[in-house]
C-alpha cells in the first residue's frame, strides 16, 4: 500500500513540476517573469539564481573561480558547481547561453 502512495505522490509531483514549467514558458516579457518569480520565490532564492546565472557568464569569459567569488561573492564550491553542471549538466545552461548570445 505505501509504495502504491509514494507512486501517486511521485506522479502528482511530476504534474505539479509540469505545470510549473508551462507557467514559465506562458510568460511573455521580462516584467511578467519578474514578477512570477518574485510571488515564486524569496528574496533569496533569487538571489541564489541571480549569483548562478552570474556565475555562468563569469565562467564562459574564461574568468578564474577565485575572480569570480571576489566579483559576486559566490562560494567557490557553488562555482565548481555551477562549473561542472555548465560542461556536464543536462544541457540547460548550453542551451540559454545559444539562445541569448548575438547572432
Amino acid at each position: 500500500m505505501k509504495a502504491q502512495r509514494d507512486g501517486s505522490a511521485a506522479r502528482l509531483r511530476a504534474r505539479a513540476e509540469q505545470g510549473l514549467y508551462r507557467a514559465i514558458l506562458s510568460l511573455r516579457s521580462e516584467a511578467e517573469c519578474e514578477r512570477f518569480f518574485a510571488d515564486l520565490c524569496t528574496p533569496a532564492e533569487i538571489e541564489a539564481l541571480v549569483d548562478r546565472w552570474a556565475v555562468v557568464k563569469y565562467l564562459e569569459d574564461g574568468l578564474p573561480y577565485r575572480k569570480i567569488h571576489e566579483l559576486t561573492g559566490v562560494t567557490v564550491t557553488t562555482i565548481g558547481r555551477v562549473a561542472r553542471f555548465l560542461v556536464a549538466g543536462n544541457g540547460g545552461y548550453q542551451t540559454a547561453l545559444k539562445r541569448l548570445s548575438p547572432l
